[in-house]
């Protein structure tokens, strides 16, 4: 089974302004005359780990990663205005032009996976070839199934919806999306705070396959599970701000790039069928449905990316 690449640090770093308000923090890993690849993080918000930079044989790639508008070191934080899925496809773009990369590779897990598709369909000739994770495609069921009281994701972490759902009382409870947005768009930083947490504890306890209904999760920071619960919120309120079923109207335009989706089949996120869906819409495309949750750590999913990131790197040799 494939492990991640070795720990690497950036050998370049950026500040990008993309516009009067948004600057990026964009860095580059890995070997800067190989192929280009650019990682897109999940969320919305959840922003750069350094793990992320270990999918790729740094010896092979240039790895370009950022954290995207409002999330990680990128400023203003948490910031929502100007922040909607065409200025993130936007932003890749400037990304791309500042490094004077002609194509790339693109890399994308969870949100990651939406803005690659999105980014893909607008730039299809900028596109080398894409792998995604856990694949999410911004549909109104699949944003039911986990944060609705009429979804399925509850039925599988009772204990950790339990909580998610207390914190909201019940009266408002009709609509748990909009009812954590009042209170994280409140003007009181306690009030913001404490939502941000309950909405984070449930999203990030709820990864990997090995489930502790206690556990602190993957955003324990406050900082970090007050960009994230903001922006997700503010994108799911939205729908992402796509159209409906957008990206699987947009697969013909993108079918001639190569493409590995990569998704656990007890991934309780975003569930195995949307990568189904995906792909019976793109044939073409290779499938791997591995023993895993929705973490991009859990073993069979790094080694289902890590040979993918290989793959596709001897492609282009």
């Amino acid at each position: 089974m494939r492990e991640l690449y070795p720990e690497i640090e950036p050998y370049r770093t950026h500040r990008l302004a993309v516009d009067a308000r948004h600057t990026l923090h964009v860095e580059e890993c890995g070997n800067p005359g190989g192929l280009p690849v650019v990682f897109l993080h999940g969320g919305p918000g959840a922003g750069l780990s350094p793990y992320h930079r270990r999918f790729f044989d740094p010896a092979r790639w240039r790895i370009v990663l950022f954290d995207q508008r409002g999330a990680g070191r990128s400023t203003p934080f948490a910031d929502l205005v100007d922040n909607t899925t065409a200025h993130l496809v936007a932003d890749i773009e400037a990304i791309r032009e500042m490094l004077g990369i002609e194509r790339w590779a693109v890399f994308g897990g969870s949100w990651g996976s939406t803005l690659a598709l999105a980014y893909a369909q607008a730039h299809p000739e900028r596109v080398l070839g894409l792998v995604l994770r856990g694949i999410f495609l911004a549909r109104d069921e699949e944003l039911r199934w986990f944060n609705e009281m009429d979804g399925g994701a509850r039925f599988i972490f009772p204990e950790r919806w339990a909580r998610f759902r207390d914190f909201i009382p019940a009266a408002e409870r009709g609509d748990m999306i909009e009812a954590y947005w009042r209170r994280l768009d409140s003007d009181d930083e306690a009030t913001r705070l404490a939502a941000a947490q309950a909405w984070s504890a449930y999203e990030g306890g709820s990864t990997t396959l090995r489930h502790d209904p206690d556990g602190a999760g993957d955003f324990a920071d406050p900082q970090a599970a007050l960009s994230v619960a903001r922006l997700e919120a503010h994108y799911f309120r939205h729908r992402m701000f796509l159209e409906p079923d957008q990206l699987l109207r947009g697969v013909p335009g993108i079918r001639r790039i190569p493409a590995t989706l990569v998704h656990g089949r007890y991934d309780i996120i975003c569930p195995v069928k949307t990568a189904i869906d995906l792909h019976e819409a793109w044939p073409e495309a290779e499938l791997r449905i591995v023993l895993a949750g929705h973490s991009a750590a859990d073993p069979a999913i790094v080694d289902a990316l890590v040979q993918a990131t290989d793959h596709l790197a001897d492609r282009h040799a």
